[in-house]
C-alpha cells in the first residue's frame, strides 16, 4: 500500500512549498504523545534520509520514515475548512481509537 493525498491537500501542500521557496516535499509521521499514544507529524523537508519511502501523488512528494509507514500505510491525508479553522486531515484506516479532545490516537 501506500501513502496518498486528496487535491486540496496538495494544493495547499504545493501553495506552502511554493510561499517557502525550498524544499522537496512533505513529511508524515508519527511520535509517542498524548492520552492514546501517538499524534501526528506533518513537516516539510529539505532532504531525503536513507530510511524515508517516498509517495508521489498529485504533483506531491509524500515522505514517510519507516517506523511511522507502519502506522500510517493506507492513509489518506485532506485539506479542510470548516468555519474558521482550516488544516490538514488524517485520514487513517489503521487507527483503532482516539482521546477525546482529538489530539492522539492508537492502532
Amino acid at each position: 500500500m501506500a501513502v496518498t493525498i486528496t487535491q486540496a491537500a496538495a494544493d495547499r501542500a504545493i501553495s506552502f512549498l511554493q510561499n517557502r521557496g525550498s524544499g522537496v516535499g512533505i513529511r508524515l509521521g508519527v511520535k509517542t504523545t498524548g492520552c492514546s499514544g501517538l499524534a501526528y507529524v506533518l513537516e516539510f523537508v529539505d532532504e531525503l534520509n536513507a530510511e524515508d519511502e517516498v509517495f508521489e501523488d498529485k504533483g506531491v512528494k509524500v515522505i514517510v520514515d519507516g517506523k511511522s509507514l507502519a502506522y500510517l500505510n493506507g492513509t489518506e491525508l485532506d485539506f479542510a475548512k470548516e468555519g474558521l479553522n482550516e488544516g490538514f486531515k488524517f485520514n487513517n484506516p489503521n487507527v483503532n481509537g482516539e482521546c477525546g479532545c482529538g489530539e492522539s490516537f492508537t492502532v
